[in-house]
């Protein structure tokens, strides 16, 4: 009689009499582990291949093979290795790309990696136990609600949120066929471990993942002729001239002269913007008086300060002064920056309802949060205007980082935006996410300026009801996950 091969089968009563039958139970077969090297291997793919698509916009595709690469570090030997391969893949990425963190933070920064890092182990350990509990049963969307999930998590719910880095930002600025402005960041993200998981199910993956990859590669960055952005809506719009000048900390009676080389340089500009910060407080008497004497909208950065608890507090805010000189509209940070003295939160968002249209002026890290500027495009923003402050000390790659925010957050949105700093890299982009104009770094004093289109308001993409879904997702599965392991405990 033919050997039997290897059995899934256990729990064997063993026979104590003859003829009695043997019961048997059934359990789930395990799945397929991984050798260490080959973990090790594709823990450095999914990194490299992150890098290359962050830093190079024609290989963004390459996002595809990171996906992939990370859903194998999942089938590890054990929890433990699943947890430590997650953590080395997200310092692998976290921990170069932010190196500016410690120029701020100090020591502190290696925390910071951490914190960043564990998103990314928790992904490979939730999808570790999902393996072994169900196999590879519905890999194909666990994997993207997981993904989807703790991404949204870490980047809008949390104290710590940092939304930078997640895997549709590769996309931003991309003028290619990737419906940007239909998935947002966060269906991107979807969408790319959508594809991976159902490519990882199939003979050869690797190889048609890689062609794949190839053609996406070209798709998302087939240059399109744009309609001309004065005429891509049906309904009216007007044109706002704007312009601005990049200050860090300037002395506040030397603000004038440059709001004179500004209106010289570009003598039809309407709006002047100024950089977050402009102002140690209220925007100064002269100012207000500069506005009058040169018929000018300005839009600046200072404090809204006040007592609470019969304590001096204040709030981050963008002041808006009319050609009269009066304050007719101010808007406060929503989000202040963690670990900084950056003011209370504002407590709502409104829009100013310029002679133009409906602006949102949300401040700074503002714009990186999708939550905040959800809520201005819901209530009809047409246009943003965006105060930020990146101090010159922070570094060009902390810069060029943060540039990579506004041209995603207009195609997302189909929202023209004008993004003003106190250094590079100030920036004026379309509705479709081109930027149209920037600044240099560190480009103290330069100038931007451009016609802002204000026509429809934007629309807000379908990942604001999908992503915080797949937050909820990620909690049931914690929840059912954890209650068959106690289940086996005892």
């Amino acid at each position: 009689m033919a050997e039997a091969g290897p059995s899934v089968l256990s729990d064997v009563e063993p026979e104590s009499a003859p003829g009695k039958r043997r019961i048997v139970h059934d359990l789930p077969p395990k799945p397929p582990q991984t050798s260490l090297g080959s973990l090790f291997a594709w823990t450095f793919i999914a990194a490299f291949a992150f890098h290359l698509a962050w830093a190079f916009p024609r290989l963004n595709a390459l996002i595809f093979i990171y996906a992939y690469a990370l859903l194998h570090l999942s089938p590890g030997p054990s929890a433990r290795c699943s947890v430590r391969l997650g953590l080395l893949t997200g310092l692998l990425i976290f921990g170069p790309l932010l190196s500016w963190f410690w120029r701020i933070f100090g020591p502190t920064a290696i925390g910071l990696w951490l914190v960043l890092s564990f998103f990314t182990a928790a992904f490979v350990l939730l999808l570790h136990f999902w393996r072994r509990q169900f196999g590879p049963k519905l890999i194909w969307l666990i994997a993207p609600m997981l993904w989807t999930g703790l991404e949204y998590f870490r980047s809008e719910l949390y104290y710590l949120k940092f939304s930078w880095f997640s895997v549709g930002y590769v996309f931003s600025g991309a003028n290619g066929l990737l419906p940007i402005h239909w998935l947002g960041v966060y269906g991107t993200g979807f969408l790319i471990f959508f594809v991976a998981a159902l490519i990882s199910r199939r003979n050869q993956s690797f190889a048609l993942l890689s062609s794949i990859t190839l053609v996406l590669g070209i798709a998302t960055n087939i240059s399109l002729p744009k309609t001309p952005q004065t005429t891509p809506h049906p309904t009216s719009s007007n044109t706002v001239q704007i312009a601005g000048v990049q200050l860090e900390f300037p002395p506040d009676l030397e603000v004038p002269h440059h709001l004179d080389r500004v209106i010289s340089a570009h003598p039809a500009a309407q709006i002047i913007v100024l950089s977050e910060y402009t102002f140690d407080g209220p925007v100064p008497e002269h100012i207000k008086r500069w506005c009058r004497q040169n018929n000018r909208y300005l839009i600046a950065g200072g404090k809204e300060e006040f007592r609470l608890n019969d304590k001096p507090a204040f709030a981050n805010t963008a002041f808006v002064i009319s050609p009269r000189g009066e304050v007719v509209f101010q808007q406060g940070k929503s989000v202040p920056i963690q670990f900084f003295n950056d003011g209370i939160a504002a407590t709502e968002q409104n829009l100013w309802h310029s002679p133009w249209g409906k602006i949102a002026i949300p401040i700074c890290y503002d714009l990186s949060y999708r939550r905040v500027i959800d809520r201005f495009v819901a209530a009809g923003a047409q246009a943003i205007i965006v105060p930020f402050m990146d101090v010159t000390d922070w570094g060009k790659l902390q810069h060029k980082q943060h540039a990579r925010i506004a041209p995603l957050r207009a195609a997302e949105y189909s929202i023209p935006i004008f993004r003003l700093g106190s250094s590079g890299i100030s920036q004026h982009i379309n509705s479709h996410g081109t930027v149209l104009a920037q600044t240099t770094f560190p480009g103290e004093a330069e100038l931007l300026a451009g016609s802002l289109e204000i026509a429809r308001p934007g629309k807000i993409p379908f990942d604001r009801w999908l992503a915080p879904f797949c937050s909820g997702i990620v909690a049931a599965i914690i929840i059912i996950l954890a209650s068959i392991r106690l289940r086996s405990i005892k």
